[in-house]
Parts: structure tokens; sequence; C-alpha cells
């Protein structure tokens, strides 16, 4: 049985300068309760400003958001937010307070007894493999992976059904980006959450995503599982688009071709996941 749809954008639109341009037009997304959703496309194509409306950030022109069937606009703004986790590349983390303080932000503001709220942050610790002790440090002592770590914790604080996900994990290392992607990838499955992600990283998406929107100049150009994507060829935008992360695995396998070593064939194009996952779609 289909999962039920938990998060629908209907029919939605936003321009900034009045309407002589869109930054997203008539945008029709439904986004079933439990599944990881990857939003991609070029710088512009509307993918934040579409992520920002399920939580109120933007506001749309037209059309309507709506959680549960509830339009979001008629929620509490505040309110709204504090139920939906958020995760976004520049981190954020109140750099005058400490881990534990940043984490517990969000259950302070709604009210939580400080016994609830200190276990809370303890068992989000264990959580996203950071140590007991890193509660009393301050932001700025902590690397680019560790902070990030820090930051789906506080979104996860309130236990939220639903986390959305603004380029997360854009500013790391590559390999810290991959560890970091596997290990929230894995926290989805565990807490039973609906995440939305804006990634410009197409073989990330393909990794890690149940399905896939693409987006172009404001406009949904298509929404499927990443294999159903990568397969079709039917809109040439699209087609060229998912066929980055294979012509990348092919790179690299003549790469090792050419030096002798055997040829590694990258996960994308043989549609394997980060450890300990099956392949989405």
């Amino acid at each position: 049985m289909a999962n039920p749809v938990l998060i629908e954008i209907d029919k939605v639109c936003k321009s900034f300068d009045c309407g002589r341009t869109f930054a997203v037009r008539d945008a029709r997304i439904g986004i079933p309760a439990g599944k990881f959703i990857a939003v991609v496309g070029a710088s512009g194509s509307g993918k934040t400003t579409t992520l920002k409306f399920i939580n109120r950030l933007v506001e749309p022109d037209s059309g309507e958001v709506r959680i549960e069937g509830v339009r979001v606009g008629a929620i509490d703004a505040p309110t709204l937010r504090r139920r939906i986790g958020y995760v976004f590349q520049g981190i954020g983390l109140f750099p005058h307070m400490r881990v534990g303080e940043n984490i517990g932000i969000t259950p302070q503001l709604l009210g939580w007894a400080p016994a609830e709220i200190a276990a809370r942050i303890a068992e989000l610790l264990d959580l996203v493999g950071l140590p007991q002790s890193y509660a009393s440090r301050f932001p700025d002592a902590l690397s680019g992976g560790e902070a990030q770590r820090v930051s789906v914790a506080r979104a996860l604080a309130a236990r939220p059904r639903i986390v959305l996900m603004d380029e997360p994990f854009g500013a790391l290392d590559p390999v810290t980006r991959d560890a970091l992607g596997s290990a929230y990838r894995q926290l989805h499955e565990r807490l039973a959450l609906t995440t939305v992600m804006v990634t410009h990283d197409v073989q990330e998406a393909v990794l890690l995503a149940d399905r896939i929107v693409v987006m172009q100049a404001g406009q949904v150009l298509a929404d499927d599982t990443p294999r159903a994507l990568m397969a079709n060829r039917t809109d040439p935008d699209v087609a060229a688009l998912m066929a980055m992360p294979k012509r990348q695995a092919e790179r690299i396998a003549s790469i090792m071709a050419r030096d002798g070593g055997p040829a590694a064939p990258g996960p994308a194009s043989q549609g394997s996941a980060p450890q300990g996952q099956a392949p989405h779609g």
C-alpha cells in the first residue's frame, strides 16, 4: 500500500519582481509520509524557494501548501517551524551558545522541562555519533562535520515528523559529506522521518533519495524514482542532468583502466547505495 501524502505543494507560484519573472511557477509536488525526496536543478531553478514554502520562510503569491490536508498559511508560522526540522548549508549554530544549548533551543521554546531537555540532548548526541562531552563545547571548537552533526541533532530535537534540508552537506569535504549523507539516511529510516532535501549534487540525490524532483526555471520538469529518471530519455534536459553520475563513473573507470588498476564502476551507475542501504527507486 502506498504511503499517504503528507505534504502537498499545489500549483504554487512566487515572483520577487512584481510578476515580471517567476522564481516558482505552478509547482505541484506530493510528498508521501516516510519518504526521502531530493529536489535538484541548476542555480536559480526554484529549489530552495519551493522548500521554504513548506515552513513559511517564503510565502507563495498563489497556490497552496498543505500538511496533512491543513493549509500551512492557516498555521502560526513560529508554531509551524517548531514542528519541522530544518538543516541548511550554513549550519547556523548560535556561536555564543554551547552545543547542548543549541540542540535544546526548540524544546526550551516549547516549554519542555529542564530534565527532559537534558535527556533529549544526551540522546541526540548519541544518535548523531558525538561524545557526550561535546555538549559543553562552543561551535567554534568543532570541525565542519561535527558542527553539521550538531545541526542535524538540533533539527531533530523536538521530534519532528518532517525535516527540510537545504544543501546540508555542500560546504563539507567529499569524505565527510558522503559519511554524513549515509548517516542521515539511516536516521531517516530509523526515525520514520519525511525528508525533503535540496541539493545541486545529482549523485548525492541518486544515492540518498527515494524520489527526485527535477526543477528548471521555477517549474517541475520531472518527479520520479532515481532509477526511472536515469533510464528515461524523454526530456533532454532531465536526461542530461541525470546522466551526470553515469558520466562521472565512466570517467573514473577510464582513469583506473588507463593507469592499470581495476575498472571500478561508480555507485550511481550501478544503483548501489551508501553502506548498509539498499538502492532507492
